[in-house]
C-alpha cells in the first residue's frame, strides 16, 4: 500500500533502523553495557536507555507505531490511545507513548490485540469526523488518512441517525495565518502544548469536557506568535491549516526544492513548494543545528511578496526625472558611459542584507578592477582595534546549538524574539530543560521565558566588566557563559565602545574558564548575509562611502535606506540591482532586475558563520536576470570583463578568498582568538555616562516587515493590521480575512 509520510518522519525512521541493525548485530557490536535495558520488541532483542518510552523502544527496531498526539519535541499527552500495543502479562493494551520499558519486557505490535484496539480507537476518531476529505487542505498529506488505511476497520459500527448525528463545532478566528476548521479536531492537543512549550503563548486551551470540548482561544482574540504558523504542521488532521494557502494546491501537484530562508541572519533550513513557475507555500526542512523543524511567520507565509512589486524590465531615468523601461543594452550602455568617464576612486558599491555570496564577489571583483576599493554592506559594524579581519569578531561563536550547552545567557541590547525567533525558541527550550539563568542589558522585552532584567545603561556593562556588578560574580562562576551582542545596538553611536567593552568582557571570561574550546563571545545579526559580506571583505557601514562623495553608485539589493542623495555627487549615477522597487529603486538612475531567493542558486552565510546553499525552485519573472549574471555581463560592457562564466566558476573563486564556502553546510571555526582579543582595548571617546542600549525591534508589528520581500507581502500587511488592532482592543474578534 503506497503511504506518503513527511520527511521529518522519514528521516527519523532510517535512523532507528540503522540504529536497530547495529545493536542486533552481534558480530560487529559489542556486548551492551549494563546500565541498558534489555526489552523485546515482536520478539527481536532491542536494548535501550532506562526511561526510555515503549515506543521510542519500538522505533529503535525498526517497528512504527502509529500515533498522534505523541511528538518527539514536545511533552507527552497521552490522549489519543492510538499508540495501544499489548504487553505481556499485561490485563489490557497500553499506551507505549506514555509506558516506560522494564527489564525483559516482551511488546506485541502485531498482534490480534493490537490490531482490535487501534482499530477501535480508529473509529471513535471518525465518529464524529466530517466526510470533507476532497475539500480539505491536508488531503494528500494527512496522518488521519493514512493511518486509518493502514491500521484502520474497513467498516464502522456507527450508523447516522436523527438522534445520534456527527458532532458539529464552530470554527474560531484566531488571526489571518492560520485557518480552523474545528469539526476535524481530534483532540490530540499539539497546538496546545506547541503554544505553551516552544513559542511561550499561553493562547490555546480546551473548554469543556467529553463530547463538549473544544480546543481554542475561549475568548476569541488572535493567536499573537511569531512562529505560529508551524501549528499547521503539527496538526495531524484539517482542522489547522494555512489561510493564506487554502484551496490553492495538492500536495502531490507541487514540486520539493530545498532551499534556505533569507528573511533573518539564522539560516532557517526550508522547502519551497512550487507549481507552473509559481511559489505555492513554505514549508520547514528538518535541520537539528540550526532551525530543528519550525520556522518562523515571516519566513513561512511572506512567499506571496515575491510577486507584487517586483522589477521585470530595465529602467532609465529619462530628462524629465522619470523611470521609463527600456532594454538591457540601452541601460548598460548609459551605464558604461559614465563609468569609463570616471576614476576609480569616485566609484563605490553598497550591498544589501539579503544579497547572495555571488553576486557580491562578482560586484567586488568589477570594482576592484575598475580601480576602486570602496565596497561596504548597508548595516553598520563598528570597525574594533582588531578590524574585521577576525572571524570571532563578527559571528556567533558557540553556534545555534551551542546555546543547549550553556548555563548563563546575558543578551546586550538585543531581542532575539523578533530579530531570530528560532534563536529564541533555542534559548526557550534550553531554559525548560536545564537551570538555564537568561540576563538582559538594554530595553526590556517581551521574551518567552523569565530573565533578570539588569537596565538599559552602558555604565553596567563597564561595572561588569569592573567586577563592581553582582553578575560579574555569576558569570564567572558560570561553567559556560554566553554574552550574546545585537547587531541593533552597533548601528548608533560609540557602538564601537559597547562592542570593545563586550569583547574585553568575553575575553576575560574565556580565559578564566575551565573549558578551553568554549566562546563566549556571539554576534547576533539580523541581515541574512551581512555575515557572507564581511567574510568576503565588503566594509561595514556606509560612512565612509559618505565621505568620499562618490560620482557612481552601485546599490545591490540596498533597500534599507541608509544612502541617500545628498550624501553623493551632485550629478552622481545610481545604479539600482534588484528584485523589488523599494527604496533603492526610487532613487536609482538606472534599474536593473534580478532574481529573488527562490530564482537562483547562491550561497548564504548565517550569523553563526555557517555557509548554505539555496536552490534555484522557479524562473526570475520577465527580463530579470540573475545577480552575479548581470554584473559579469556588466564587466564586459565595461571593458573589465570577469574571469568566470558557469556558477562552478564563481563558487571557486568564493573558495580562493574565503575558505568557509568550500565546505557548505559546516560551521568553521574561528580561530586566533587571542590576537583579536589582544588587539581590542576599550576606547577612550567621549560618550555619555548613560548609553541607552535598546534593540530595534520591540513590538511584534515591527517584526513582520522587515525587507523588500516582507513589505510587498500581503499577508504580511493584514498581520501589521491584526496586530495593532489586538493591541487596542485585546479581546476584539479579528478581522475575517
Amino acid at each position: 500500500m503506497l503511504r506518503l509520510w513527511p520527511l521529518r518522519q522519514i528521516s527519523r525512521l532510517q535512523n532507528a533502523i540503522s540504529l536497530t541493525q547495529q545493536a542486533c548485530n552481534k558480530s560487529s557490536v559489542p556486548a551492551p553495557s549494563p546500565e541498558l535495558v534489555e526489552v523485546f520488541v515482536d520478539d527481536k532483542q532491542v536494548f535501550v536507555e532506562p526511561g526510555t518510552t515503549v515506543l521510542q523502544a519500538c522505533a529503535a527496531a525498526g517497528v512504527e507505531i502509529p500515533r498522534f498526539c505523541y511528538h518527539d519535541r514536545l511533552s507527552i499527552a497521552g490522549n489519543c490511545r492510538m499508540c495501544l500495543v499489548e504487553v505481556e502479562r499485561s490485563a489490557k493494551p497500553v499506551a507505549s507513548c506514555a509506558m516506560p520499558v522494564m527489564k525483559g519486557m516482551k511488546v506485541k505490535t502485531d498482534s490480534p490485540v493490537t490490531r482490535k484496539a487501534r482499530e477501535g480507537v480508529m473509529e471513535f476518531l471518525l465518529v464524529n469526523h466530517p466526510l470533507d476529505c476532497p475539500i480539505c487542505d491536508q488531503g494528500g498529506e494527512c496522518d488521519l488518512q493514512d493511518q486509518s488505511m493502514a491500521f484502520g476497520s474497513d467498516r464502522s459500527r456507527f450508523t447516522d441517525n436523527a438522534f445520534t448525528g456527527k458532532r458539529a463545532v464552530e470554527d474560531k478566528n484566531i488571526g489571518p495565518l492560520i485557518k480552523t476548521i474545528m469539526t476535524r479536531c481530534i483532540h490530540c492537543t499539539r497546538c496546545i502544548r506547541f503554544a505553551s512549550e516552544i513559542a511561550g503563548v499561553e493562547d490555546l486551551g480546551t473548554s469543556g469536557r467529553g463530547t463538549e470540548m473544544q480546543v481554542g482561544t475561549y475568548v476569541e482574540k488572535m493567536f499573537k506568535s511569531e512562529m505560529s504558523g508551524n501549528v499547521i504542521d503539527l496538526c495531524p488532521v484539517g482542522a489547522l491549516t494555512s489561510k493564506p494557502y487554502a484551496f490553492t494546491a495538492r500536495p502531490w501537484e507541487n514540486r520539493r526544492i530545498e532551499s534556505v530562508d533569507v528573511m533573518d541572519a539564522v539560516g532557517s533550513n526550508i522547502v519551497v513548494c512550487m507549481r507552473s513557475n509559481e511559489v505555492m507555500r513554505i514549508l520547514p526542512r528538518l535541520n537539528e543545528d540550526i532551525n530543528e523543524e519550525w520556522i518562523s511567520d515571516k519566513t513561512r507565509f511572506a512567499y506571496d511578496g515575491l510577486k507584487r512589486q517586483r522589477l521585470t524590465t530595465p529602467f532609465v531615468r529619462s530628462g524629465t526625472g522619470e523611470l521609463v523601461p527600456a532594454d538591457w543594452e540601452s541601460a548598460f550602455v548609459k551605464i558604461a558611459e559614465r563609468v569609463n568617464a570616471t576614476d576609480g576612486d569616485l566609484i563605490a558599491g553598497v550591498a544589501g542584507g539579503q544579497v547572495d555570496a555571488e553576486a557580491l564577489i562578482a560586484l567586488k571583483d568589477m570594482l576592484n578592477r575598475l580601480g576602486s576599493e570602496s565596497v561596504c554592506t548597508e548595516e553598520k559594524f563598528p570597525m574594533t582595534n582588531s578590524g574585521i579581519d577576525f572571524r570571532s569578531n563578527y559571528i556567533m561563536n558557540t553556534t545555534i546549538s551551542g546555546i543547549e550547552e550553556s548555563d548563563l545567557i546575558l543578551l546586550v541590547g538585543t531581542n532575539p524574539r523578533l530579530e531570530a525567533p528560532l534563536v529564541n525558541a533555542r534559548i526557550r527550550k534550553t531554559w525548560i530543560n536545564s537551570d538555564l539563568c537568561v540576563t538582559v542589558l538594554g530595553a526590556p522585552v517581551d521574551l518567552s521565558y523569565d530573565y533578570q532584567y539588569l537596565g538599559d545603561s552602558f555604565e553596567l556593562l563597564t561595572d561588569i566588566l569592573n567586577d563592581k556588578h553582582p553578575l560579574a560574580k555569576g558569570l564567572k562562576e558560570a561553567s559556560k557563559p554566553m554574552i550574546i551582542l545585537g547587531s541593533a545596538v552597533l548601528q548608533g553611536e560609540n557602538s564601537g565602545a559597547i562592542l570593545d567593552t563586550v569583547k574585553s568582557l568575553s575575553e576575560k571570561l574565556r580565559a578564566g574558564s575551565e573549558q578551553e574550546d568554549w566562546k563566549v563571545f556571539n554576534v547576533l545579526h539580523t541581515q541574512a548575509n551581512q555575515v557572507g559580506a564581511l567574510d568576503l571583505g565588503y566594509a561595514p557601514g556606509v560612512d565612509a562611502m559618505k565621505g568620499s562623495k562618490p560620482s557612481v553608485l552601485f546599490l545591490l539589493g540596498a533597500d534599507a535606506g541608509t544612502v541617500k542623495r545628498e550624501d553623493l555627487y551632485e550629478n552622481a549615477l545610481v545604479v539600482y540591482i534588484g528584485h523589488h522597487g523599494d527604496y533603492g529603486a526610487q532613487i536609482a538612475d538606472v534599474v536593473l532586475p534580478a532574481a529573488a531567493y527562490t530564482e537562483k542558486d547562491a550561497v548564504y552565510v548565517n550569523t553563526e558563520g555557517r555557509a548554505q546553499i539555496g536552490r534555484q525552485a522557479v524562473s526570475p519573472p520577465g527580463m530579470a536576470r540573475q545577480d552575479w549574471k548581470i554584473i559579469r555581463a556588466l564587466s564586459e560592457m565595461l571593458g573589465v570583463t570577469l574571469p568566470y562564466d558557469k556558477l562552478s566558476d564563481v563558487r571557486a573563486r568564493l573558495g580562493e578568498v574565503s575558505p568557509t564556502f568550500n565546505h557548505a553546510g559546516q560551521v568553521e571555526d574561528a580561530g586566533f582568538f587571542n590576537l583579536s582579543d589582544s588587539a581590542t582595548v576599550p576606547r577612550k571617546e567621549s560618550r555619555p555616562a548613560v548609553q541607552p542600549l535598546s534593540p530595534a525591534l520591540l513590538s511584534l508589528r515591527d517584526f513582520y516587515m522587515t525587507d523588500p520581500i516582507s513589505r510587498a507581502s500581503l499577508t504580511m500587511a493584514k498581520c501589521v493590521q491584526a496586530v495593532d488592532d489586538a493591541e487596542k482592543n485585546p479581546y476584539s474578534k479579528p478581522e475575517q480575512s
